[in-house]
C-alpha cells in the first residue's frame, strides 16, 4: 500500500510502498476512506510524543471500510463502515471497566502508538469494541473530521464543561477544535467569545456561532487586554467555561484568567515539550474557586449522543471541513501546521 512515510522526526515524510497490514487477534483492517490532518500529528512527527517508534506512518482521525477481520472480532464484518475515536481502550483495565477508556491505562493510538490512517490502509487494535458504526447519511469525510477535534470538543464541553444555556463562553483558538467547540457551545444554547490571531478564522468562528469575536494579536484587544477584553464582553464577569483549544502557555493563562467565580478551564489543545509547565493564574484559581479540567479524546460508547446531534441537523460538522487532500499533499498540509495558516479541517479523501 501506499502511505506517507518517515524514519526520522522533523525531516519531511515521503510517500512509499509498504507492506500492507494484516489484523491482528481482536483488530481489523480498515481501507481508509479519509483521514484528517491534526496538529496533534505535526506534535508526533516533531518528536514531542513518547509513544511513536521509527519508522513511522501518522494520521489518527480515520472513517473507513472493514476490509478483514482478526480472531475474535465478532461484532464487525467486511463492508461494514465505521469510525474510532482516536484513544481506543484495552476494555480490561480499571479506567475501562468505569467506563473511562479515554484514559486506558494500555491504550491504542493510530498514528501515535501504531502506525495511522495517512495510508490506504490501517490496522486497528481493540477492534471489538471500540469501533462506531457510521450512519447512513454520514460520509466518510465528514465522519473522519469527528475523529479527535470534533470528538474531542464535544466531550470538552458537554462533559468535562457541563455547558448550560446561557452561560458565556470563552474559546482561545479557532482551529479544529475551536470552531468545533464553537459550533457546538453555540448549539447548545451558551453565548461564545472566540478568540484567536487571524480574521479569516475569527470570521469563520462568528458564521459558525461566537457571539463576540477577538483579535489576540491587532487591536485594542491585543496582548494581555485580551482577558478584560472577554470581561468587558461579558457584562463584567468573565466566562463561565473557557477552553484553551490551540495549546499554548499563553492561550492556557488566558482561559483561566478570565473565568468569572466558579468558573470551569477545560484544556483541551496540546502542551508538550518546553510548553508543558505553563505558568497559571493560581491566586485566581483559589480565591475564585475556579475547576481546571483536560479534555483527551472521547469514549466509543458516548458517540451516540453526538452522532444524534448530527443526525438531527442541530449539529453540522461538515461546514468544519477545509481543503480536501491527495494522500501526496498530506506530507505539506503535515509539515506546515504549526504555521497555523489553514482555516477550518484538512482532509485526506484520495489514497490513490
Amino acid at each position: 500500500m501506499k502511505a506517507v512515510y518517515f524514519e526520522q522526526f522533523g525531516v519531511r515524510p515521503e510517500l512509499r510502498t509498504v507492506p500492507d497490514p494484516v489484523p491482528e487477534p481482536g483488530g481489523v483492517v480498515l481501507r481508509v476512506e479519509a483521514s484528517g490532518v491534526c496538529r496533534s500529528d505535526w506534535h508526533g512527527w516533531m518528536g514531542h510524543d513518547p509513544d511513536i517508534k521509527l519508522p513511522h506512518v501518522p494520521g489518527h482521525e480515520i472513517a473507513g471500510t472493514v476490509v478483514a477481520v482478526g480472531p475474535g472480532i465478532t461484532r464487525w464484518r467486511e463492508g461494514d463502515r465505521v469510525t474510532l475515536p482516536f484513544v481506543s481502550g484495552c476494555g480490561r483495565c480499571g479506567q475501562c471497566r468505569n467506563g473511562q477508556q479515554q484514559v486506558c491505562e494500555r491504550q491504542f493510538q493510530p498514528g501515535f502508538t501504531h502506525w495511522g490512517s495517512f495510508a490506504e490502509y490501517v490496522s486497528l487494535h481493540y477492534a471489538e469494541q471500540n469501533l462506531v458504526r457510521l450512519p447512513d447519511t454520514l460520509d466518510f469525510v465528514t465522519a473522519a473530521s469527528l475523529g479527535c477535534r470534533f470528538a474531542t470538543s464535544f466531550r470538552a464541553v458537554v462533559h468535562q464543561g457541563r455547558v448550560r444555556g446561557g452561560e458565556w463562553v470563552a474559546v482561545h483558538g479557532c482551529g479544529g477544535v475551536g470552531l468545533s467547540a464553537i459550533m457546538i457551545a453555540h448549539a447548545l444554547g451558551a453565548r461564545v467569545v472566540a478568540v484567536d490571531i487571524a480574521e479569516d478564522k475569527l470570521s469563520r468562528a462568528a458564521e459558525l456561532g461566537a457571539e463576540v469575536t477577538l483579535n489576540s494579536r491587532s487591536g485594542p484587544q491585543s496582548g494581555p487586554d485580551v482577558v478584560q477584553a472577554i470581561r468587558d464582553a461579558t457584562g463584567g464577569g468573565g466566562a463561565h467555561l473557557s477552553l484553551d483549544a490551540l495549546g499554548s502557555p499563553q492561550t492556557c493563562f488566558d482561559s483561566v484568567a478570565c473565568l468569572r467565580t466558579h468558573g470551569r478551564h477545560v484544556q483541551v489543545g496540546l502542551l508538550l515539550a518546553d510548553q508543558s509547565r505553563p505558568a497559571l493564574p493560581m491566586d485566581a484559581v483559589i480565591v475564585r474557586e475556579l475547576e481546571i479540567y483536560g479534555s483527551h479524546g472521547m469514549q466509543a460508547h458516548a458517540y451516540p449522543e453526538m452522532l444524534g446531534m448530527i443526525e438531527s441537523g442541530l449539529l453540522r460538522p461538515e461546514r468544519l471541513i477545509g481543503a480536501r487532500l491527495t494522500l501526496e499533499e498530506s506530507i505539506g498540509a503535515l509539515v506546515n501546521m504549526d504555521q497555523f495558516g489553514t482555516t477550518g479541517v484538512q482532509v485526506i479523501d484520495r489514497f490513490s
